[in-house]
C-alpha cells in the first residue's frame, strides 16, 4: 500500500471515530433532556452539552429569552468562567474529580439550592437585557432567524452591545424557534483558549441547536400546562394547590439550608358586605385588584397564592419575623391607601415564620391563622406576628 493511500485510510478513520464520538455524545444529551420537562434544567443541560469536555467544549455558552411583554431580551443562564483564573480552576477540579457528563448536570441543583453562591457568570449573563431594537445590534439581528458565525477580529463589531458585554471575539450566535416564533438566542465562544472555531464544530453546533430548540419548545409546553393548572383563574395568582406545594418545597429548602421562611395569612374586612351590597361581579372585580396590589408590594422571590374565598396567602423566602411583618405592613398600608373601584377596602395579616414558631407545615399554618383571626378580634386592619 503507498503512503498516500496509507494516509487516506488513516484520515477515514480519524473522521470515522470523530462521527462516532458525535453521535454518542447526541444521544447522551438527548437522553439527559428526556429525563425532564423543566425549563431551568433543559436549559442547563443544553449550556452543559455546549461546555462540557466530552461534548462540544465551547468555553462559554450562554442562553437569553424574548420577553415580549416587556419588549426586551434577557439573560436566562450562562456556563463558563468570567477568567483565565476562575477557568484554570474549574477545569482542574472537574479533571481531578473525573466528572462526567452526567455529574456536571447534576451540578444544577446544587446552584439552584445555594443561590448565594451561584457562578459569576450566571449571575453576569441574568444581569443582562437588550431592548428588541436595532440598536441592540448583533443580538436584535439574530431575530431574524440565521444562525450568525463571526469569524475572528472583526473590527465592525467592537461597538457592537452584546460584543462589548460579553468581550466577543470569534462566537456563534443562534436563534431558536419555539412554536414557529424565536424565543430564545444562543451564545457561544473559546473566550479562555481563543480556539478557533471549525466548520466541523459550527456544523455540530447547527445540529445541536436544532435539538435545543425541540426540548425547550417541549419545556415551554409543560411549564405553560402547569402554570394553567396552579393558577387561579380569577386573581392569575397562584392557588390553593400550588401554595401547599410550594410551602413543601420552601420549608424542606430553608430546613437543608438553615434559613428562614415567613408565612402571611391575609383576610379582606368585611368582604361578604361588599359583596351583599355590590354584587358578586363586582367583588371579583375587586378581588383581582386586590391581589394585584398585594403582589406588586411583594418581593419577585415571594410566592403569592390566593388561598380561597376573600383570604390570601404568602410564602417569604429567607424572611424572618421583623422582615415578614414589615412586608405586611407595607402591603396592608398599600390596600388602605388605595381606593379599589371607589371604595375603601381593608385587610387583617397574620404572620408566623420557620423555625422561630413551627418546624411542621400544618402547624405553621394553623400559627399564621391564629394570628390572622387575634387581628381580626382586635378591630381589623392591623397585622398580628406569632
Amino acid at each position: 500500500m503507498d503512503k498516500t493511500a496509507d494516509n487516506k485510510i488513516k484520515k477515514l478513520k480519524r473522521e470515522l471515530k470523530r462521527a462516532q464520538s458525535h453521535l454518542e455524545i447526541f444521544y447522551e444529551l438527548t437522553k439527559a433532556m428526556r429525563k425532564t420537562l423543566h425549563l431551568e434544567e433543559i436549559s442547563y443541560i443544553i449550556l452543559t452539552g455546549l461546555t462540557s469536555h466530552q461534548s462540544l467544549r465551547y468555553n462559554r455558552a450562554a442562553l437569553f429569552f424574548v420577553n415580549n411583554e416587556k419588549k426586551q431580551i434577557e439573560g436566562f443562564m450562562g456556563l463558563g468562567p468570567m477568567n483565565g483564573k476562575e477557568a484554570s480552576e474549574v477545569w482542574q477540579h472537574i479533571e481531578k474529580e473525573k466528572k462526567d457528563l452526567y455529574t456536571l448536570i447534576e451540578n444544577y441543583h446544587l446552584i439552584k439550592k445555594n443561590k448565594k453562591n451561584q457562578p459569576s457568570f450566571m449571575k453576569f449573563i441574568q444581569s443582562l437585557k437588550f431592548p428588541v431594537d436595532p440598536k441592540s445590534g448583533l443580538i436584535f439581528d439574530s431575530l431574524e432567524g440565521e444562525i450568525l458565525w463571526i469569524k475572528k477580529g472583526n473590527k465592525q463589531l467592537k461597538d457592537d452591545p452584546l460584543v462589548k458585554k460579553l468581550d466577543l471575539d470569534e462566537f456563534i450566535i443562534a436563534p431558536l424557534k419555539i412554536k414557529g416564533e424565536i424565543a430564545a438566542i444562543l451564545v457561544v465562544d473559546n473566550y479562555i483558549t481563543k480556539k478557533n472555531i471549525t466548520k466541523e464544530e459550527f456544523k455540530m453546533f447547527e445540529m445541536f441547536s436544532e435539538q435545543a430548540a425541540g426540548a425547550l419548545e417541549n419545556s415551554y409546553s409543560f411549564e405553560l400546562t402547569l402554570t394553567k393548572a396552579h393558577t387561579d383563574s380569577l386573581t392569575g395568582l397562584w392557588n390553593y394547590g400550588y401554595f401547599q406545594y410550594k410551602l413543601d418545597e420552601e420549608l424542606a429548602k430553608a430546613k437543608s439550608t438553615n434559613q428562614n421562611v415567613s408565612l402571611l395569612m391575609i383576610d379582606i374586612d368585611d368582604f361578604k358586605k361588599y359583596n351583599d351590597n355590590f354584587g358578586h361581579v363586582q367583588g371579583d372585580k375587586a378581588l383581582k385588584k386586590i391581589g394585584q396590589i398585594i403582589k406588586n408590594s411583594c418581593r419577585k422571590i415571594d410566592i403569592v397564592c390566593r388561598y380561597g374565598g376573600e383570604e390570601f396567602s404568602l410564602i417569604l423566602p429567607s424572611n424572618n419575623k421583623k422582615e415578614a411583618h414589615l412586608l405586611a405592613e407595607r402591603i396592608r398600608k398599600a390596600i388602605e391607601k388605595n381606593k379599589i373601584l371607589n371604595y375603601k377596602f381593608t385587610i387583617s395579616i397574620g404572620a408566623a415564620n420557620f423555625p422561630k414558631d413551627h418546624a411542621q407545615k400544618q402547624e405553621l399554618i394553623k400559627k399564621a391563622d391564629d394570628c390572622l383571626y387575634e387581628a381580626k378580634r382586635k378591630g381589623k386592619n392591623c397585622t398580628i406576628t406569632c
